[in-house]
């Protein structure tokens, strides 16, 4: 049996190529196995949902921090196969790159998968102009920290790891749950990513989760400072999604980085022409 999706042949050319490359990843957290597909469609194998122990979490934390560890060539590494124009989340545009062109994660994260989905929003110039603001500090580099121990450089991250794309999947034979990964716009990126969009919307026994990964990648000291960052993404999406439902969530995010510069007494440069 299988489950069929339908799309803009952009975002099944992500899917797909996103499914395989997690897939490829020693070791990795399970992922969705393609069976079949067409230009605007695919098939997955179907899975019987479970209720995920303490340990079923952990285990999925320890595989998570591994498929991040397969690594990416840079910053904005689609998947293999993908063409840079057809990358999608959620059928919106997903900047990415088949060469270098973002010189830092900050760099990246900013003009790739923050402000596009800003400019999407429908957001009152004044909020607009202090979400640029918290922008351009990230741009500027405040936030850049380093990977999880076991990536060596830019981690294969999922690109869209809320709670709702992994589903808890019963093992045959009754040895527990899989956490299994759906729906991906997977590239190179920051590990920290995904496991704070983990957290935005609420992933069962997330701290199992985070304890199961610390066992094999320990993350980088100040990890739990920087979610609010790393959560910045996906707010920012849900706004250009959802028209200004989220607008004020992105505000006290942006606020809340605003105040960690002030606290740490360091100017903000904003950039020409992009508070407009």
């Amino acid at each position: 049996m299988s489950f069929h999706k339908s799309g803009s042949p952009a975002a099944i050319a992500t899917e797909v190529t996103s499914l395989f490359w997690l897939a490829g990843a020693v070791g990795g957290a399970a992922v969705a196995e393609v069976v079949n597909r067409g230009q605007s469609w695919l098939e997955t194998r179907r899975l019987a949902h479970g209720t995920p122990s303490l340990e079923d979490a952990a285990r999925f934390g320890r595989r998570l921090a591994r498929t991040h560890a397969a690594g990416a060539p840079h910053w904005g590494a689609p998947p293999p196969g993908l063409r840079d124009v057809d990358a999608r989340l959620s059928e919106l545009p997903a900047p990415v790159s088949g060469a270098p062109r973002w010189g830092s994660w900050g760099e990246f994260y900013a003009e790739a998968r923050l402000r596009p989905y800003l400019r999407l929003a429908e957001v009152p110039r004044e909020a607009r102009l202090v979400l640029h603001r918290a922008i351009d500090l990230v741009a500027e580099g405040r936030f850049d920290a380093p990977q999880p121990a076991l990536v060596k450089s830019v981690a294969r991250i999922h690109g869209d790891l809320w709670a709702g794309n992994v589903m808890w999947a019963v093992v045959p034979g009754g040895a527990g749950t899989t956490g299994t990964l759906l729906d991906p716009s997977a590239h190179g990126g920051h590990a920290e990513t995904d496991l704070a969009e983990l957290a935005l919307f609420g992933a069962p026994h997330l701290d199992a989760i985070i304890a199961g990964y610390q066992e094999v990648s320990p993350l980088a000291d100040g990890w739990r400072y920087r979610v609010a960052v790393h959560q910045f993404h996906m707010v920012l999406v849900h706004a250009a999604l959802y028209s200004g439902n989220y607008v004020p969530q992105a505000l006290t995010l942006a606020r809340r980085l605003r105040g960690d510069a002030e606290r740490s007494r360091q100017p903000v440069r904003i950039r020409a022409g992009l508070a407009s």
